[in-house]
């Protein structure tokens, strides 16, 4: 049976997502500066991520991202919270997203996303940008089957697999997230035509060509300039809707956690990635309500 959100996929009007989590809660005056990031606010301060996620169903977006891109057993176990609290925890994410779902000011259906980041997001480091861990693919899915599960039963829209560096480990996420009944995105972080760990694009998409929970594929966390190409390779070797949402293009530097440069991202040319196959457009770190409003209306002139 086709999923709601699948559905709405194969509808033909684009969904607009969400932009960056940690720039609303950053702007509320919230430090996000360690491991846990946004995650940590799920025990702190729930409220704020649900007026964060707020912000942007008002701006425009369909779709909101859950916080728990950065929450894992073992990132929450440093902190000395327990595997049930954890999981408490990431079930909440759907929940504070589902509340700003129902506040929000439309009529419009609105959908929610739970955020799985990368093993290399658990280890704060900056290796999601790297990959190449050094584990293998059971290693890989061993890891992250725990909390798909978690998140699976709190019965989000869509599984937001993102932010993957390296092909190896989005074939563990395809495995990982077989039999649990909600439909998935795979989202690569690229640089140029290739993955972060270096391999072609057009490999890196093929297997999800044949997996039947994903229901996108493409990139996020990357620089604008790197979409154009990607949504084209993502549909034309997987034959799927495809999901686009870049950074604002400034860079991320983990040894000093900040961004440097400028921003690049230009609301106008989402319609071209439209017009490639992209069906899910938004954007990623740096990108704020104002600009995904801006993204919402240069979509509903298409």
């Amino acid at each position: 049976m086709t999923s709601p959100f699948a559905a709405a996929l194969a509808s033909g009007r684009p969904l607009v997502l969400d932009g960056g989590m940690s720039n609303q809660l950053e702007a509320a005056g919230y430090d996000l500066s360690d491991g846990l990031w946004s995650a940590r606010l799920l025990a702190e301060a729930p409220g704020a991520i649900t007026e964060a996620h707020l912000a942007y169903f008002e701006a425009g977006a369909d779709v909101a991202i859950t916080a728990s891109y950065q929450a894992t057993f073992e990132a929450f176990g440093r902190r000395g919270i327990d595997r049930d609290r954890a999981a408490e925890l990431m079930a909440l994410s759907v929940e504070l997203a589902r509340d700003a779902a129902r506040r929000a000011r439309t009529d419009r259906p609105l959908w929610v996303a739970a955020s799985a980041g990368p093993y290399g997001a658990m280890l704060a480091d900056g290796s999601e940008y790297r990959g190449r861990y050094g584990l293998t693919r059971d290693e890989l899915e061993r890891f992250h089957r725990p909390r798909l599960e978690v998140l699976a039963a709190a019965r989000p829209d869509v599984l937001a697999l993102e932010t993957v560096p390296d092909a190896d480990e989005a074939a563990a996420l395809l495995r990982a997230v077989r039999g649990l009944g909600v439909p998935a995105w795979l989202s690569y972080t690229v640089a140029g035509g290739r993955t972060r760990a270096g391999q072609p694009l057009e490999e890196a998409f093929a297997p999800a060509a044949d997996a039947d929970e994903v229901v996108a594929v493409g990139v996020n966390c990357c620089v604008p300039e790197d979409v154009p190409g990607a949504v084209e390779t993502a549909a034309r070797v997987t034959g799927k809707p495809v999901v686009a949402y870049p950074n604002s293009g400034e860079t991320w530097d983990a040894g000093t956690r900040s961004w440097r440069g400028r921003s690049s991202f230009a609301p106008e040319r989402v319609r071209s990635w439209q017009a490639s196959g992209a069906r899910l457009i938004g954007g990623c770190c740096r990108v704020g309500p104002g600009t995904i409003a801006s993204v919402a209306g240069a979509l509903a002139v298409g």
